[in-house]
């Protein structure tokens, strides 16, 4: 009668482990996305200050200051997923790489307080999402790891679990930045 009653509560309990497991780890996920969202937002509030900042100093960057008003737009909008998010994300930091590098041909606007103070708040908000991001990259390989593992990827796929994207470098970043070809 024992031998029956733990066949059948072993598989159970060992399916039960393995599903709230695999919960766990997407909660997980989605909380770490949510702590780069709360950086996200930040940063998306402090580009119409840069860009107010430097519109005066910029006039040759003009389309650059455009796009990444345009990138802001779509970023801030609802209904978008996370992939969008994390493609935007990418497109942005690219994009205000290229202003901050800029910069360095405008002496008045690296000497003026305001920009120097807004600089300072971009830079520590850029530390905070590479932070993010690493915890985010890392919760996402232990759930990938999970949904593509056997036996937790059995319970995965009836569960309708599929990878998470990750948070990686834009193809722009790793290369060498040549100035003269951000504006052009």
């Amino acid at each position: 009668m024992w031998i029956i009653i733990a066949a059948i509560a072993v598989p159970v309990l060992f399916i039960i482990i393995m599903y709230n497991s695999l919960v766990g780890k997407k909660n997980k996920v989605n909380n770490t996305f949510a702590s780069i969202d709360v950086m996200l937002k930040k940063r998306y509030d402090l580009i119409p200050n840069l860009v107010a900042a430097v519109k005066n100093y910029m006039k040759h960057e003009k389309s650059t200051l455009t796009e990444i008003t345009e990138l802001r737009a779509k970023a801030i909008s609802p209904n978008i997923s996370d992939e969008e998010k994390v493609d935007l994300d990418n497109k942005i930091t690219g994009a205000l790489g290229g202003i901050m590098v800029a910069v360095e041909n405008y002496p008045d606007l690296k000497a003026n307080q305001n920009f120097l103070q807004l600089q300072g708040a971009i830079n520590e908000v850029e530390e905070q999402i590479s932070a993010a991001r690493r915890a985010y990259n890392a919760t996402v390989t232990d759930y990938n790891n999970a949904v593509e593992m056997f036996p937790t990827n059995i319970m995965a796929s009836m569960m309708k679990y599929k990878q998470k994207p990750f948070f990686a470098i834009p193809e722009t970043e790793r290369a060498n930045v040549n100035v003269n070809q951000l504006f052009e």
